[in-house]
Protein backbone atom coordinates (compact mmCIF):
# COMPACT_ATOMS: atom_id res chain seq x y z
CA UNK A 1 0.00 0.00 0.00
CA UNK A 2 1.60 3.27 -1.15
CA UNK A 3 -1.08 5.93 -0.68
CA UNK A 4 -2.15 7.00 2.84
CA UNK A 5 -5.32 5.49 4.30
CA UNK A 6 -7.81 8.01 5.66
CA UNK A 7 -9.79 6.72 8.65
CA UNK A 8 -11.77 8.04 11.63
CA UNK A 9 -10.86 5.28 14.12
CA UNK A 10 -8.39 2.44 14.63
CA UNK A 11 -9.33 -0.89 16.23
CA UNK A 12 -6.33 -2.88 17.45
CA UNK A 13 -5.94 -6.50 18.51
CA UNK A 14 -4.09 -7.28 21.76
CA UNK A 15 -2.31 -10.67 21.93
CA UNK A 16 0.13 -11.04 19.05
CA UNK A 17 -0.32 -7.47 17.81
CA UNK A 18 0.45 -5.20 20.77
CA UNK A 19 1.70 -7.71 23.32
CA UNK A 20 3.70 -10.94 23.21
CA UNK A 21 1.83 -12.93 25.85
CA UNK A 22 2.81 -16.44 24.80
CA UNK A 23 5.16 -17.15 27.72
CA UNK A 24 2.43 -16.45 30.27
CA UNK A 25 -0.14 -18.47 28.33
CA UNK A 26 2.33 -21.33 27.94
CA UNK A 27 3.07 -21.36 31.68
CA UNK A 28 -0.62 -21.37 32.59
CA UNK A 29 -1.48 -24.04 30.03
CA UNK A 30 1.22 -26.40 31.23
CA UNK A 31 0.30 -25.81 34.88
CA UNK A 32 -3.27 -26.78 33.95
CA UNK A 33 -2.14 -29.86 32.03
CA UNK A 34 0.07 -31.03 34.90
CA UNK A 35 -2.82 -30.59 37.31
CA UNK A 36 -5.02 -32.71 35.06
CA UNK A 37 -2.33 -35.38 34.64
CA UNK A 38 -1.86 -34.57 30.97
CA UNK A 39 1.30 -34.15 28.88
CA UNK A 40 2.66 -30.63 28.59
CA UNK A 41 2.69 -28.76 25.27
CA UNK A 42 5.56 -27.00 23.52
CA UNK A 43 5.59 -23.22 23.31
CA UNK A 44 5.26 -23.28 19.51
CA UNK A 45 2.01 -25.19 19.88
CA UNK A 46 0.69 -22.44 22.14
CA UNK A 47 1.69 -19.85 19.53
CA UNK A 48 -0.54 -21.65 17.03
CA UNK A 49 -3.39 -22.24 19.50
CA UNK A 50 -3.82 -18.60 20.60
CA UNK A 51 -6.39 -16.40 18.92
CA UNK A 52 -9.91 -17.56 19.66
CA UNK A 53 -10.14 -17.03 23.40
CA UNK A 54 -9.29 -19.06 26.47
CA UNK A 55 -11.94 -21.82 26.09
CA UNK A 56 -10.69 -22.63 22.60
CA UNK A 57 -7.07 -22.46 23.72
CA UNK A 58 -7.89 -25.03 26.40
CA UNK A 59 -9.69 -27.31 23.94
CA UNK A 60 -6.70 -27.17 21.61
CA UNK A 61 -4.26 -27.91 24.43
CA UNK A 62 -6.28 -30.90 25.59
CA UNK A 63 -6.75 -32.32 22.09
CA UNK A 64 -3.34 -31.36 20.71
CA UNK A 65 -4.76 -29.98 17.48
CA UNK A 66 -6.04 -26.70 16.03
CA UNK A 67 -9.40 -27.97 14.81
CA UNK A 68 -10.49 -28.79 18.37
CA UNK A 69 -11.70 -25.18 18.49
CA UNK A 70 -14.34 -26.05 15.88
CA UNK A 71 -16.11 -28.29 18.39
CA UNK A 72 -18.97 -26.21 19.83
CA UNK A 73 -18.86 -28.07 23.16
CA UNK A 74 -17.21 -26.08 25.96
CA UNK A 75 -14.01 -27.36 27.57
CA UNK A 76 -14.33 -29.36 30.81
CA UNK A 77 -15.10 -27.18 33.82
CA UNK A 78 -12.09 -28.58 35.68
CA UNK A 79 -9.75 -27.53 32.87
CA UNK A 80 -11.29 -24.06 32.55
CA UNK A 81 -11.16 -23.46 36.30
CA UNK A 82 -7.57 -24.66 36.50
CA UNK A 83 -6.37 -22.57 33.57
CA UNK A 84 -8.03 -19.41 34.83
CA UNK A 85 -6.53 -19.84 38.29
CA UNK A 86 -3.04 -20.35 36.91
CA UNK A 87 -3.33 -17.61 34.30
CA UNK A 88 -4.40 -15.14 36.97
CA UNK A 89 -1.03 -15.87 38.59
CA UNK A 90 1.04 -15.65 35.39
CA UNK A 91 -0.85 -12.93 33.46
CA UNK A 92 1.59 -10.15 32.59
CA UNK A 93 4.56 -11.74 34.35
CA UNK A 94 6.60 -12.41 31.19
CA UNK A 95 4.54 -10.39 28.70
CA UNK A 96 6.39 -7.84 26.58
CA UNK A 97 5.25 -5.00 24.35
CA UNK A 98 6.19 -5.64 20.73
CA UNK A 99 8.79 -3.33 19.15
CA UNK A 100 7.09 -0.33 17.59
CA UNK A 101 3.77 -0.91 19.38
CA UNK A 102 4.09 1.83 21.99
CA UNK A 103 5.51 4.25 19.43
CA UNK A 104 2.64 3.37 17.10
CA UNK A 105 -0.01 4.04 19.73
CA UNK A 106 1.58 7.39 20.52
CA UNK A 107 1.71 8.30 16.82
CA UNK A 108 -1.93 7.36 16.28
CA UNK A 109 -2.97 9.39 19.31
CA UNK A 110 -0.94 12.34 18.00
CA UNK A 111 -3.04 12.18 14.83
CA UNK A 112 -6.17 12.63 16.95
CA UNK A 113 -7.55 9.18 16.19
CA UNK A 114 -9.80 7.41 18.70
CA UNK A 115 -8.52 3.92 19.49
CA UNK A 116 -10.22 0.70 20.54
CA UNK A 117 -8.64 -2.52 21.74
CA UNK A 118 -10.55 -5.54 20.44
CA UNK A 119 -9.46 -8.83 21.96
CA UNK A 120 -10.80 -12.34 22.46
CA UNK A 121 -9.16 -12.44 25.90
CA UNK A 122 -11.72 -12.30 28.71
CA UNK A 123 -12.19 -9.00 30.52
CA UNK A 124 -10.88 -10.40 33.82
CA UNK A 125 -7.44 -10.77 32.22
CA UNK A 126 -7.58 -7.95 29.67
CA UNK A 127 -7.92 -4.99 32.05
CA UNK A 128 -5.07 -6.06 34.39
CA UNK A 129 -2.81 -6.79 31.43
CA UNK A 130 -3.41 -3.40 29.80
CA UNK A 131 -2.79 -1.69 33.14
CA UNK A 132 0.34 -3.74 33.87
CA UNK A 133 1.90 -2.93 30.48
CA UNK A 134 0.97 0.75 30.59
CA UNK A 135 -1.27 0.61 27.53
CA UNK A 136 -4.68 1.12 29.14
CA UNK A 137 -4.66 4.90 28.80
CA UNK A 138 -4.39 4.80 25.02
CA UNK A 139 -7.83 3.28 24.43
CA UNK A 140 -11.22 4.96 24.36
CA UNK A 141 -12.95 1.58 24.21
CA UNK A 142 -11.87 -1.93 25.19
CA UNK A 143 -13.90 -4.89 23.94
CA UNK A 144 -12.95 -8.19 25.57
CA UNK A 145 -13.91 -11.66 24.47
CA UNK A 146 -16.81 -11.80 26.91
CA UNK A 147 -18.02 -8.20 26.59
CA UNK A 148 -20.57 -9.16 23.92
CA UNK A 149 -22.42 -12.34 22.91
CA UNK A 150 -19.98 -12.92 20.04
CA UNK A 151 -16.21 -12.48 19.61
CA UNK A 152 -13.88 -12.33 16.60
CA UNK A 153 -14.03 -13.62 13.87
CA UNK A 154 -17.63 -12.41 14.19
CA UNK A 155 -17.84 -8.69 13.28
CA UNK A 156 -19.97 -7.81 16.33
CA UNK A 157 -17.10 -6.49 18.51
CA UNK A 158 -15.85 -4.25 15.71
CA UNK A 159 -19.26 -2.85 14.84
CA UNK A 160 -20.07 -2.26 18.53
CA UNK A 161 -16.75 -0.50 19.14
CA UNK A 162 -17.29 1.74 16.13
CA UNK A 163 -20.67 2.73 17.54
CA UNK A 164 -19.09 3.62 20.87
CA UNK A 165 -16.37 5.68 19.18
CA UNK A 166 -18.70 7.41 16.74
CA UNK A 167 -17.34 6.05 13.47
CA UNK A 168 -18.95 3.91 10.81
CA UNK A 169 -17.24 0.53 10.27
CA UNK A 170 -16.21 1.56 6.75
CA UNK A 171 -14.44 4.55 8.31
CA UNK A 172 -12.38 2.38 10.66
CA UNK A 173 -9.15 0.41 10.33
CA UNK A 174 -8.47 -2.89 12.07
CA UNK A 175 -4.87 -3.80 12.91
CA UNK A 176 -4.30 -7.42 13.88
CA UNK A 177 -2.16 -10.50 13.47
CA UNK A 178 -4.48 -13.34 12.48
CA UNK A 179 -7.17 -14.61 10.18
CA UNK A 180 -9.69 -13.90 12.95
CA UNK A 181 -8.89 -10.19 12.73
CA UNK A 182 -9.02 -10.36 8.94
CA UNK A 183 -12.38 -12.15 8.82
CA UNK A 184 -13.95 -9.89 11.43
CA UNK A 185 -12.75 -6.76 9.63
CA UNK A 186 -13.98 -7.89 6.23
CA UNK A 187 -17.36 -8.93 7.65
CA UNK A 188 -17.74 -5.56 9.36
CA UNK A 189 -16.66 -3.60 6.29
CA UNK A 190 -13.47 -2.22 7.87
CA UNK A 191 -10.08 -1.83 6.26
CA UNK A 192 -7.50 -4.18 7.75
CA UNK A 193 -3.72 -4.12 8.23
CA UNK A 194 -1.94 -7.24 9.48
CA UNK A 195 1.40 -7.68 11.23
CA UNK A 196 3.45 -10.78 10.31
CA UNK A 197 4.93 -11.54 13.72
CA UNK A 198 2.00 -12.57 15.93
CA UNK A 199 -0.18 -15.61 16.53
CA UNK A 200 -1.74 -16.69 13.26
CA UNK A 201 -3.17 -20.15 14.02
CA UNK A 202 -0.71 -21.71 11.60
CA UNK A 203 -1.75 -19.54 8.66
CA UNK A 204 0.63 -17.02 7.09
CA UNK A 205 -1.28 -13.72 7.12
CA UNK A 206 0.81 -12.47 4.21
CA UNK A 207 -1.31 -14.74 2.02
CA UNK A 208 -4.53 -12.99 3.03
CA UNK A 209 -5.92 -10.19 0.88
CA UNK A 210 -5.61 -7.48 3.50
CA UNK A 211 -5.07 -3.78 2.79
CA UNK A 212 -1.45 -3.86 3.97
CA UNK A 213 1.13 -5.96 5.77
CA UNK A 214 2.95 -3.70 8.23
CA UNK A 215 6.18 -4.59 10.03
CA UNK A 216 5.16 -2.77 13.22
CA UNK A 217 2.32 -0.66 14.58
CA UNK A 218 4.54 2.38 14.18
CA UNK A 219 4.90 1.60 10.47
CA UNK A 220 1.12 1.36 10.25
CA UNK A 221 0.75 4.79 11.83
CA UNK A 222 2.95 6.33 9.15
CA UNK A 223 0.43 5.48 6.41
CA UNK A 224 -2.72 6.43 8.32
CA UNK A 225 -4.32 9.85 8.07
CA UNK A 226 -7.09 11.09 10.35
CA UNK A 227 -10.29 11.83 8.41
Amino acid sequence: MNSPLCVKAVLIDLDGTLLDTVLDLHAAANAMLRELGRAEVEIEAIRAYVGRGIPNLIKRCLAGRLDAADDPAPPPDAALTSFRRHYAEFNGRATTVYPGALEGLKALRAKGLPLACITNKTAAFTAPLLAHTGLAGFFDVVVAGDTLPKAKPDPMPLVWACGRIGAKPQEALVIGDSINDYLAARAAGCAVFLVPYGYNEGRDVRKLECDAIVATLFDAAQIIVSA
